[in-house]
């Protein structure tokens, strides 16, 4: 259970969050990847191939509501799907190299935007949101007993 005396700091934290990713979507550029397929990509990209249902449990998301997004991506060329070797009922998901550098892409908008508005801090301020970064990483990895989502 949350402690009380934390809400007030969650909820600016919060706020804060979402400003950032707002504004990080919008310095994407035109016709870009969509939400979904940047998450299946990212996550290929960071964890290797997996199972298009063990993509939809870590993005807390239905194995169907990814299939639309899993096809794209097959067609697009940006992802491979195989026979798993372990399971052949299975289909593995693979990131192919012009996937990786369409996220390369993706990531490097919005990385480009960001590195410009960090040039506008001192060095002490750029410290302190290299460590939030970390901070953040570690909390949003954290399974907390007794919460949901």
């Amino acid at each position: 259970m949350p402690r009380m005396d934390h809400l007030a700091d969650a909820a600016a934290l919060r706020r804060a969050v979402v400003r950032i990713n707002r504004r990080l979507r919008q310095e994407r550029g035109e016709g870009g990847l969509s939400p979904n397929q940047l998450a299946v990509l990212g996550y290929l990209h960071a964890h290797g191939s997996a199972t298009p249902g063990r993509i939809a449990a870590e993005e807390r998301q239905r194995p169907q509501s990814l299939t639309r997004v899993f096809a794209e991506l097959d067609a697009e060329g940006l992802i491979v799907r195989e026979p798993d070797a372990g399971d052949r009922r299975q289909s593995l998901l693979t990131l192919t190299e012009p996937g990786r550098r369409a996220l390369e892409r993706d990531m490097a908008e919005r990385d480009l935007w960001l590195a410009a508005a960090l040039s506008t801090l001192g060095e002490t301020e750029r410290a302190v949101l290299t460590l939030a970064a970390a901070l953040l990483e570690r909390v949003g990895a954290m399974e907390i007993p007794g919460t949901e989502g």
